[in-house]
């Protein structure tokens, strides 16, 4: 199965990061958020990847070109002109990367790579810039049992401030940054027919407004609710919050050995 993974917006609510590079080629750790999101799907046994460009994509082509030379140790011999790659660690990936356009909305980016998703029975579709511990394999096993054209990922976006409870104004209780305000989300990891395709009209469609919600008075969108981790990258706090996550090895969406 393939994963096709939004990579061309702006990230205009990240710009002191996305100036110099698309949103999801910002680093959790070291690594670019959309590697994150890769080695989660590879955890799950998908490998297979089109990564649809726009926004300075030609920092994503460059990163996958060189990209032994990210993971690896070299030595360069300046005097031969030699280069040699030391423990060198290889992905078990087949990458394509789409060039979707600039000014491309989600769903446009979707119907550019139709090319590359005719003869799939389905395929995974996300955003690339959030992460959680998202059990991939369940939603996939979930989306071939009920048989309709789409499964999203459902999930509780988490809380951003401490909830007081108040009595006569005395605090009853405080809980630190619990769940929203129970309102469950789409919160990405699609699993996708390629004949939703057909509901999108040109590039300035928007996948989240007319395609998703024909879908949804067809009966032919289904749910696969996520209990556990998921946060998108949409501020620097939100960065931070993943990179403290990350540093202290207690990364939630780090499925993978």
């Amino acid at each position: 199965m393939k994963a096709v993974i939004l990579a061309g917006g702006l990230g205009s609510r990240l710009s002191e990061e996305t100036t110099l590079r698309p949103k999801p080629m910002v680093e959790i750790g070291g690594r670019p958020m959309l590697w994150h999101i890769m080695k989660l799907y590879s955890h799950h046994g998908v490998n297979d990847f089109v990564i649809c460009c726009g926004y300075k994509g030609y920092v994503i082509k460059e990163y996958f070109a060189n990209y032994f030379l990210h993971m690896s140790d070299v030595t360069f011999d300046m005097r031969s002109n030699r280069m040699d790659v030391h423990q060198h660690r290889a992905e078990p990936w087949t990458v394509t990367l789409v060039d979707t356009g600039e000014d491309s909305m989600t769903g446009g980016r979707l119907r550019r790579v139709a090319r590359y998703l005719q003869n799939e029975e389905a395929f995974c579709f996300t955003y690339g810039d959030g992460v959680g511990d998202v059990d991939i394999s369940a939603t996939i096993a979930y989306h071939r049992q009920h048989g309709k054209l789409a499964t999203l990922t459902a999930t509780t976006p988490p809380g951003r401030f401490g909830a007081l409870e108040l009595r006569e104004g005395r605090v009853a209780s405080f809980r630190e940054k619990p769940q929203g305000d129970g309102a469950v989300i789409n919160g990405g990891f699609f699993v996708l027919s390629p004949k939703v395709i057909d509901l999108i009209e040109a590039d300035h469609t928007i996948w989240e407004q007319e395609p998703l919600q024909r879908l949804a008075a067809q009966g032919e969108l289904m749910a696969h609710e996520h209990k556990g981790f998921w946060l998108p990258m949409d501020t620097l706090r939100d960065k931070q919050q993943l990179e403290e996550l990350w540093a202290s090895g207690r990364a939630p969406w780090k499925v993978w050995a």
